[in-house]
């Protein structure tokens, strides 16, 4: 296993295990962070592994973190629809 897919596998787990509590802003600024350390895992393990374990990596941090990916999709829509 390298490097990037060990952090992609801890990020996930760490998403994961702070979902299940709750908070005062609805984990918007665990989201912020999240964000911020999962981009560049996120190219990590595209330039590592290709691009279909990056898509697969990116898939599920989608599913995991649903309402920010909601949200940019909302502003797009109503920024060209």
């Amino acid at each position: 296993m390298t490097l990037s897919l060990a952090a992609a596998f801890c990020w996930l787990v760490v998403a994961n295990l702070r979902a299940m509590f709750p908070s005062k802003d609805h984990h918007w600024r665990f989201a912020y962070g999240m964000m911020g350390i999962g981009v560049p895992i996120l190219m990590g393990v595209f330039v590592q592994n290709g691009l279909w374990v990056a898509m697969i990596f990116l898939a599920m941090a989608a599913w995991i973190m649903r309402w920010p990916v909601v949200y940019l999709w909302r502003w797009i829509k109503g920024r060209f629809v």
